[in-house]
């Protein structure tokens, strides 16, 4: 799989690499990519960061965000219209009231996978499996988050749902793999001390619930141990904020100084405001396997960044210097779920 102007080489001196076909100037896009599945982290939803179930766009407007965030609830922004939500455009499944920004992601959604996740009526049970595996998986991986237990759901969803199964499970085999000792440690630390115990259970009630024909490999021991390392190696954090698109359309404004001042100021003490009450953790948050992304090298001496410029799941890698054809494209580190995999 490659994008116009970028393709994916592979050599026994340095693995597997994406390669500009074409050349690229700085601050050009390299190539956009819709993640072939991604989720919001369990924590970030529990607490109220609240996201499109299928692009992880932000559902609260910018004044919402920056009230919750804050803890200020009488706040009021200036420039509301640089907020970009469009709440008017918001829906959810019809049988589980699970959200979405749009029918087009609710339709996505149900065609990919949510035909079989759908809790219908069973949503705020804690007793159904999933939900059962959902808490199971918050009591294990406590924030900062790197991944969700439910992307593995929402693969083997996927799979089910696939008109052409063979092809799914191609598309998500042809990630990176590891050695039977570094998946071990991969898997060690995307569940911490509770490993030994957890990762037979999550395993497990996985295979139960979604474990058939062609995902049975996923769910012996070594199979899901394999899963867990291509989360870990391969998964690609994600971040949207209504607020952060406000700031981005703020600064973009034509303003006389006066009034620049004045919105500048506001916005240095909105986000000392948040600071106090909320910490770092501004963003709804997630991870997504994007194939493109994932050949990608990173590098502290990068030529490209990850961006995610739509406010939704959509990636795109943005040159950062001029880039020649035939010159290998390497990120800067990527987002929260590799950074552990990094400095394995």
């Amino acid at each position: 799989m490659a994008a116009p102007g970028v393709e994916i080489r592979v050599s026994t001196a340095k693995g597997r690499g994406l390669y500009a076909a074409k050349n690229f100037t700085k601050g050009s896009a390299i190539f956009e990519e819709h993640p072939l599945v991604s989720i919001q982290f369990s924590w970030n939803a529990y607490y109220g960061y609240r996201a499109c179930d299928y692009c992880m766009r932000a559902l609260e407007t910018a004044e919402e965000n920056a009230r919750r965030l804050s803890a200020r609830y009488d706040l009021q922004l200036l420039h509301p219209e640089c907020c970009t939500v469009e709440k008017v455009k918001h829906c959810a499944c019809l049988q589980c009231q699970v959200p979405y920004c749009s029918q087009a992601c609710q339709q996505m959604a149900w065609k990919q996978y949510h035909q079989v996740l759908c809790l219908g009526s069973s949503i705020n049970d804690l007793k159904h499996p999933l939900n059962i595996l959902q808490d199971g998986w918050r009591q294990t991986h406590y924030p900062p988050e790197t991944t969700n237990i439910m992307l593995i759901a929402r693969m083997a969803a996927t799979i089910k749902q696939a008109e052409n199964r063979q092809s799914v499970l191609s598309a998500f085999a042809n990630f990176v793999a590891k050695t039977v000792n570094v998946e071990e440690t991969i898997a060690h630390k995307l569940l911490g001390d509770k490993f030994l115990q957890q990762i037979e259970y999550f395993r497990t009630q996985l295979g139960e619930l979604f474990g058939d024909t062609e995902t049975e490999p996923w769910f012996t021991a070594e199979g899901f141990r394999s899963l867990l390392a291509l989360l870990g190696t391969n998964g690609q954090g994600i971040g949207t904020s209504s607020l952060s698109t406000y700031v981005h359309n703020c600064d973009a404004l034509e303003l006389a100084p006066k009034d620049r001042e004045e919105l500048d100021s506001f916005i240095d003490e909105l986000y000392v405001n948040i600071e106090k009450e909320s910490g770092s953790f501004l963003n709804c948050e997630g991870s997504g396997l994007y194939p493109l992304q994932s050949a990608c090298n990173h590098s502290c001496a990068a030529n490209a960044e990850i961006t995610f410029p739509h406010g939704n799941h959509v990636l795109c890698l943005e040159a950062l210097v001029d880039i020649q054809a035939g010159e290998r494209a390497k990120s800067t580190q990527p987002a929260k779920i590799s950074q552990r995999e990094l400095s394995i």
